[in-house]
């Protein structure tokens, strides 16, 4: 069994056949994965080595401090983050080694292609359709909004219903979607901020070969989830170091300026700082919990904490700032690759923030979430259970 010991020597010989220093970035990272340090707990030959997940702090620790270079996690998180996980549990074997290598080394970027105009917070009642030719292809027509990185994405993750004669859940299924093909067209989505890291996409025509579906015809839902609770890890479960984040900008600012303080900010910082440090040790806790299983419900609660917490210290640090908290650098609008939370002005904070209760779930979904699934209260009342799409009233 591979242990800490064993990591560390293939992270040496890694380090040896491919020096950081005079090997090409791309080269590298080709080499790690192929070496199966990418994703330690991945089976071996697709980036890992069957490792205990917990096991991936070592290898990190090692190249890290050898100087060797990342694959930009910020820009391809949603291929990290969601695509892989779904990809290895239910996709072909062909699938896995078609798709995991360039996805990890960020040469492929990858999007979402969930929310549509008409069901966003209720994504099962998507109406997206895919319907089967007579060659086996799947013909897709219809509108994804809300879609992070679309404009420089290769691939996407794709739900469409296929059987509107089946209750909203049960007549979806799960696609990867080649953004390439004709059919594909990314529009830019203007936000608050000035910016467009959002797009809306519209499919038209689009034809994905059957060999692009992920798990069976019908049960889209179920693969979803794996995505979802994986995506909801992925954003309010990163690792960061004590008074890391936004709390630590936050903190920063108030020993910089002395001459702002009141004693009411102070109460409010302490409050906000104790209560993402409590935040943070929760989300080791649960990543200690990954390395037994897939991510469960309990996700969406750190999720849940991420966006409140964001949208609190960013509004703190705002009021505390003063006239200083309403400058922003550039309204002009831009395309970016990613998001920075703790590289940009307050203000761009404050107003970015909004958006982190609305993507990745609605804070008012995942509340349902953790009630029912992680707490086992009663489920709301729902009418529309075990009614065809085709009927529900829109």
């Amino acid at each position: 069994m591979t242990d800490a010991a064993d990591l560390r020597g293939r992270t040496a010989d890694l380090l040896a056949a491919h020096p950081p220093a005079t090997t090409e970035r791309l080269a590298f990272l080709r080499a790690r994965f192929d070496a199966g340090l990418a994703w330690v707990h991945f089976p071996e030959g697709l980036g890992g080595l069957d490792a205990p997940r917990s096991l991936q702090a070592v290898v990190d620790a090692e190249l890290e401090a050898a100087g060797a270079p990342g694959n930009d996690p910020g820009r391809i998180g949603i291929g990290l983050g969601m695509a892989a996980p779904t990809i290895l549990r239910y996709g072909t074997d062909e699938q896995k080694q078609r798709l995991l290598r360039p996805l990890w080394t960020g040469e492929e970027v990858w999007c979402q292609l969930f929310s549509e105009p008409g069901a966003g917070s209720d994504l099962a009642a998507l109406a997206t359709r895919a319907v089967r030719d007579d060659g086996g292809d799947w013909i897709v027509d219809g509108q994804k909004v809300w879609t992070s990185s679309a404009h420089l994405a290769r691939w996407a993750i794709l739900i469409a219903r296929t059987d509107p004669g089946l209750p909203k859940h049960r007549g979806i299924s799960y696609f990867v979607c080649d953004m390439t093909d004709p059919g594909v067209e990314v529009r830019p989505l203007r936000q608050i901020t000035g910016e467009a890291e959002f797009n809306e996409v519209f499919l038209t025509g689009v034809r994905i070969p059957d060999t692009q579906r992920l798990g069976e015809v019908g049960e889209g839902w179920k693969v979803a989830q794996t995505t979802l609770m994986n995506e909801r890890v992925a954003i309010g479960g990163a690792r960061i170091p004590r008074e890391g984040g936004m709390i630590g900008v936050a903190a920063a600012d108030w020993r910089a300026r002395p001459d702002l303080r009141t004693h009411d900010l102070h109460q409010r910082l302490l409050k906000l700082w104790v209560e993402a440090e409590v935040a943070r040790l929760t989300g080791e806790r649960l990543r200690q919990q990954l390395t037994k299983g897939q991510p469960g419900p309990e996700g969406s609660g750190m999720k849940l904490a991420f966006a409140r917490l964001a949208q609190e210290i960013s509004g703190w640090e705002v009021e505390f700032l003063a006239e200083d908290g309403l400058t922003y650098d550039d309204w002009t609008m831009r395309r970016p690759d990613g998001v920075d939370f703790t590289g940009r002005e307050a203000g761009y904070r404050y107003l970015r923030a909004k958006g982190n209760s609305i993507e990745g779930g609605t804070s008012e979904v995942l509340l349902n979430i953790v009630a029912e699934r992680v707490l086992g209260l009663p489920p709301e009342p729902r009418t529309d259970k075990d009614v065809a799409w085709k009927d529900l009233p829109r």
